[in-house]
């Protein structure tokens, strides 16, 4: 078996300036990135096609690719490195339930130059984006990848039932080894478009506790702002017209029972707002700040636009890539300003496990435990669909009821400290007997 060499992918590279991950610079990750993808999408061509079975959730192929070249590989000129992909029949039927094809797959990873995005938030995350605004490279931690091992399964069967998502749409899971380091990464859709100006974007939990961008944040060329930053900007909301309320309500609802089901908290709805009419003043430039203003040449990918992922059939496809839409949700204000909202579901991979219910449970000691952003699955998700309900999204027509009424959640209580403590401790508890 081959094994990496000593001088890892962070050893000649470390006196340049340029941006750096694990000690590996980022263009010698886009390279590693491209070859391995190359490699295993075009090795995984020649496999037929079939159902997926349970196994296939679990399988890990793995290539080595020496910088000199190999009779299966190509010659580089990056460190040898070991690339491994996770599941590869099961995301390739994600990929193709969404219709992607392989070449068009290779094509936006492997033969265009990827895109680092210089403000992708806080969570010390590399992201890169293709060159046709169609999909988003995250490295993710060593718990995550596995968190999202262990989901496929559900994943898979919840695409089945519902394509139509606002649920992150994983297309591969994939890890580089070099020198002792793992980098892993995931290839996920991309929820704002880059050739559309955002001139708003929110990270949004329903929670008040530190809910506010930093100033450091607000200084940003393009800052993501947070829940009480949204109330500030709209306090009176965004308004849809009846049936595209309903829609997105009816789709929010589903992914939060799925996301429940499966014990995840802390997600949060990434929400960009285009205002048409101040596009407009400023002469009808849409493209984003350091993007160079392209628009993609055809939607290849299905249920991918903010609208597509909420719509009722499929009769309206037509529609959803026209110049007047760009993807994006119809919305207005209250002074009924003309908007295009882009969004989706983001950072699924927490399960509220032992640490998610310490840290809760200290703070709700501290401040008031409604506010936290961590919660019992069942309680997030619940506040997370009144404050998108309620808070965020409205219905133009006011004199009809919500679709979903506030009634129908479940009912949340604010537990007094002296029951959270208990629950903490016999928590606590639990775990030292079991382990």
């Amino acid at each position: 078996m081959s094994t990496t060499t000593e001088n890892g992918m962070g050893g000649p590279w470390n006196t340049s300036r340029e941006k750096t991950y694990k000690k590996t610079t980022s263009s010698a990750l886009k390279g590693s990135i491209q070859l391995g993808i190359g490699y295993t999408v075009g090795n995984l061509t020649s496999k037929p096609d079939r159902d997926v079975l349970m196994q296939d959730f679990y399988v890990v192929e793995s290539v080595f690719l020496p910088s000199e070249g190999s009779n299966l590989t190509p010659a580089h000129h990056y460190p040898d490195f070991r690339f491994k992909t996770y599941a590869p029949l099961a995301f390739r039927y994600f990929r193709d339930l969404f219709g992607i094809k392989p070449d068009d797959y290779l094509y936006s990873l492997v033969n265009e130059p990827l895109i680092e995005l210089t403000n992708p938030g806080a969570s010390g995350s590399l992201f890169y984006l293709t060159s046709d605004d169609e999909f988003i490279i995250k490295t993710v931690q060593h718990k995550e990848a596995k968190f999202l091992q262990r989901l496929l399964p559900g994943y898979y069967m919840n695409l089945n039932q519902n394509p139509r998502t606002l649920l992150p749409k994983f297309y591969g899971l994939y890890c580089i080894q070099s020198g002792g380091i793992n980098i892993r990464l995931v290839v996920m859709n991309n929820v704002l478009p880059r050739s559309v100006k955002m001139h708003y974007k929110y990270d949004l939990k329903g929670s008040t506790y530190k809910r506010r961008a930093s100033r450091k944040e607000r200084e940003k060329a393009s800052p993501t702002y947070k829940d009480l930053d949204f109330q500030d900007m709209h306090e009176e909301g965004l308004y849809f017209d009846a049936e595209t309320y309903n829609n997105l309500m009816k789709t929010l609802q589903r992914d939060c029972r799925v996301l429940e089901s499966f014990k995840i908290m802390d997600y949060s709805l990434l929400l960009g707002v285009h205002v048409l009419d101040q596009s407009q003043r400023e002469g009808g430039e849409s493209g984003q700040a350091g993007g160079d203003g392209r628009r993609p040449v055809g939607q290849r990918v299905l249920y991918s636009t903010a609208m597509e992922s909420i719509q009722g059939d499929g009769k309206a496809a037509e529609a959803l890539t026209t110049d007047d839409t760009m993807g994006g949700i119809p919305a207005k204000t209250h002074k009924e300003d003309k908007l295009l909202i882009f969004l989706g579901i983001i950072d699924i991979l927490q399960s509220y496990r032992f640490i998610k219910k310490l840290e809760h449970s200290w703070k709700a000691l501290v401040y008031d435990g409604d506010s936290v952003s961590v919660h019992r699955p069942g309680f997030y998700a619940s506040r997370f669909l009144k404050f998108m309900s309620t808070r965020v999204f409205r219905k133009t027509q006011r004199k009809s009821a919500a679709l979903i009424a506030p009634s129908v959640w479940p009912q949340v209580h604010l537990f007094p400290p002296i029951i959270v403590i208990c629950d903490f401790i016999i928590g606590f508890y639990l775990s030292i007997r079991l382990f």
